[in-house]
């Protein structure tokens, strides 16, 4: 019986961490059009470099907000928060987005 607790107690935690993170695809097109990456999923607090050339990203169950930055760290060009769960955000004309922060 305890046994069975301590799986089930494990088993929810997992999947309230799971269910927590947000799901961030890159586009190479503005409006979230053109080829696409393979979707990264991010935990709130986290800072991270989508690893690639994006002009627009679309984000999905974003529990708060999310920001978007130029170049490879969180503290290069933000654009201002966007409020969650969902949307599309287009980098300025002539940039790209280079990461992500999800509060």
């Amino acid at each position: 019986m305890q046994f069975n607790l301590v799986f089930l107690a494990t088993a929810l935690l997992a999947s309230a961490s799971v269910a927590m993170s947000a799901t961030i695809t890159g586009f190479a097109g503005p409006d979230c059009t053109g080829s696409l990456s393979n979707p990264l999923s991010i935990q709130p607090g986290e800072c991270v470099s989508l690893g690639g050339d994006f002009v627009s990203i679309s984000y999905s169950g974003v529990p708060s907000k999310i920001g978007v930055f130029l170049g490879d760290s969180c503290d290069n060009g933000a654009d201002p928060f966007h409020l969650g769960p969902s949307g599309c955000v287009t980098a300025p004309a002539g940039f790209h987005w280079g990461c992500v922060f999800v509060v």
